[in-house]
């Protein structure tokens, strides 16, 4: 993958094995008869470039991407609202763990999917139903 968010053929999936939610979505992918682009975002960070092009692919700024739970942020006082857009990329980039999980970047569009069945909307051919590790059922949206 190069630097940029790709926009279109191959899906690419930002996934730590550790979360449920990230195993989820990818073995939601795989029902779904996708082969996405796998990448352990704690082992190979996306550059700077490649984060700000994921965040502007979303909307909304880098904010709705920070992740509390198991990571510096309240040390970092991240919640601080005078933070830049800058200051909290640069707070990601030092530290990966405060990127939230799991990005998934298809053609339709680039999104974080929590809750898992978030990817069901992204995809042309979405498994009907899937039952997560929680034992929780999902179905595909409608169209």
């Amino acid at each position: 993958m190069t630097d940029s968010v790709r926009s279109s053929g191959k899906i690419t999936m930002y996934h730590n094995p550790a979360c449920g939610t990230s195993r989820n979505v990818l073995a939601m992918l795989k029902a779904s008869g996708e082969t996405p682009e796998v990448i352990e975002y704690l082992v190979t960070p996306p550059t700077r470039e490649t984060l700000e092009s994921l965040i502007a692919a979303m909307g909304g700024g880098p904010r709705p991407l920070l992740r509390r739970k198991g990571t510096p942020y309240d040390e970092l006082n991240l919640d601080d609202p005078t933070l830049s857009d800058a200051a909290l990329i640069d707070a990601m980039m030092a530290h990966p763990i405060l990127i939230n999980r799991p990005i998934v970047v298809t053609p339709q569009a680039t999104r974080l999917c929590r809750p898992s069945e978030a990817v069901l909307e992204l995809l042309d051919n979405p498994v009907a139903q899937y039952t997560k590790e929680d034992g929780d059922v999902v179905h595909a949206p409608r169209t």
